[in-house]
């Protein structure tokens, strides 16, 4: 299902495709989740591009990857090897349903396991929790986030990691 996609290191160069590929996903996958008003502020317009160089010092600051379909960033996840916390999976929808998303959770479980975590948490949205619950994630708690006075539900994941697998 996934034969020709590649999962990399983040390259400073990636800070725009993977801010496009967040928008869109939020903007058009999550959007059978969440109310409109919920995806505006989660992703609010930015038509400057005033965040782009946030968002690059953000996904520098953490181990990021991306996942490649023909040359072009589809999807990426990160990892704080420190705590163990997974802040961002995200996949372009038109690489929806085609293994990006689980490729990219192999590749942090991978790493987790590596350098020695016991477990990995996420705050997963309702979109994404399917994806999280096939890799053995399960619900710790189900919550409300506030993004620009506007609630979001998400929930609270957790695997415990068996060091022999992977």
């Amino acid at each position: 299902m996934l034969d020709d996609a590649r999962i990399r290191r983040y390259r400073d160069t990636d800070a725009r495709a993977t801010r496009s590929v967040f928008r869109r996903a939020v903007r058009v996958t999550a959007a059978a989740h969440y109310t409109a008003e919920q995806l505006a502020a989660w992703v609010p317009d930015d038509p400057a591009g005033a965040v782009l160089d946030d968002w690059a010092a953000r996904r520098a600051a953490v181990t990021t990857w991306v996942a490649e379909l023909d040359g072009s960033v589809v999807g990426f996840t990160d990892l704080h090897v420190e705590t163990g916390y997974l802040d961002m999976l995200f996949v372009d929808p038109d690489a929806g349903r085609r293994g990006v998303g689980s490729a990219l959770i192999r590749q942090v479980l991978d790493e987790a396991r590596a350098v020695g975590l016991g477990e990995v948490t996420v705050q997963a949205s309702r979109t994404a929790q399917p994806v999280f619950e096939r890799h053995g994630f399960v619900v710790v708690r189900e919550q409300r986030v506030e993004r620009r006075g506007v609630l979001i539900e998400n929930a609270v994941m957790r695997v415990v990691l068996d060091a022999s697998a992977g």
